[in-house]
């Protein structure tokens, strides 16, 4: 074979070498996210994601404490692009770990659920609720507010989460020192509710449970009432007459990470209006973004400005956690 000839086929050869690794590099476009959403919501977006982008997600899916500590570790080189679905005090404490990006449906999320310096943006918004099973608890004759729980009639019979492995637990109980009074007197009406209460180690036992009807009732997120009632469990919402609050997660651009542009189009996807009544449909979180139409979706979820919002310090008790969740130690120990 002349040599002329083999160099031509050489250089062919490396040709289709070359265009078949960018071929490679293009289908393999991913983006890194540390996520502490449960798996059901995970495959959902994750999945249309990569449908509607062509961007494959690679999950790290774990607690929300677990996810920021590694992103902590990681700072000075990053493995990860997106984090998601961590609550606001989580984000705003962590902040410099974030690169600033605006979203393109920043205009659509109130400024109060945004940082105004465009280092993460809210997501959704969970309201700590009261459920109800009406199969065992007539529908009115259940609790109207958190003052109603302390009723001895109710003694063992209300479930809820173990504050020391649940962030809404956590903020359950403070909003309730917050509501009643602050300080001792705050703490005196939160010892008598647990003397009520049957405490248990996870989140997902709570609505489990007033769904399958073990317990009438339980202290929950919003989003559970209508995920059990979906498939058929006779479970009802009550939003507390004495008021309740919206705990916020969100979703930021890790500083650093290997991907950021495809980290940016995570960010524009999981805001955007379609994704959230997906979301919503699927999952019932309720959207920060304001031109949602609740009463158009399912999940019977009144507005915001129908819901009555408690005075609570978010950032205050965040300080405080360590010390704050000794005590709630005491007063469960207390109230057996």
């Amino acid at each position: 074979m002349k040599t002329s000839k083999i160099r031509w086929l050489v250089t062919m050869a490396s040709l289709v070498v070359a265009l078949g690794a960018g071929g490679a590099a293009q289908a393999q476009k991913k983006v890194v996210v540390y996520t502490s959403n449960d798996s059901t919501l995970n495959d959902l977006v994750f999945g249309a994601f990569k449908k509607e982008t062509g961007i494959e997600v690679e999950p790290v899916a774990a607690g929300s404490g677990v996810v920021m500590r590694r992103l902590q570790a990681e700072k000075a080189r990053p493995l990860g692009d997106i984090i998601w679905g961590v609550s606001r005090s989580l984000l705003q404490t962590n902040k410099a770990l974030f690169e600033p990006y605006a979203s393109k449906n920043k205009a659509a999320t109130p400024a109060e659920y945004r940082d105004p310096d465009d280092l993460w943006i809210g997501n959704n918004l969970h309201l700590l609720v009261i459920l109800q099973n009406t199969k065992l608890v007539p529908a009115d004759q259940g609790p109207k507010s958190w003052a109603d729980l302390l009723d001895p009639k109710w003694k063992g019979k209300i479930a809820f989460t173990d504050p020391a492995n649940s962030g809404s637990a956590y903020a359950t109980v403070t909003l309730l020192v917050d509501l009643w009074g602050g300080g001792d007197a705050g703490w005196k009406k939160v010892g008598e509710l647990f003397k009520n209460l049957k405490v248990l180690n996870r989140s997902s036992l709570v609505f489990q449970g007033v769904g399958n009807g073990e317990y009438p009732l339980g202290i929950s997120l919003e989003y559970a009432g209508p995920m059990w009632a979906a498939g058929g469990a006779p479970v009802k919402v009550v939003y507390p007459a004495d008021g309740t609050t919206a705990s916020m997660e969100g979703v930021a651009v890790v500083k650093g990470g290997p991907d950021p542009e495809q980290a940016r189009a995570f960010v524009d996807y999981i805001n955007a209006k379609a994704v959230r009544e997906m979301i919503l449909k699927a999952t019932f979180r309720r959207p920060t973004r304001s031109d949602v139409d609740l009463a158009k979706l399912p999940g019977d979820m009144p507005p915001m400005s129908a819901v009555k919002i408690a005075k609570y310090d978010e950032e205050g008790w965040t300080e405080q956690r360590t010390k704050t969740l000794e005590r709630i130690k005491d007063v469960i120990q207390e109230s057996r």
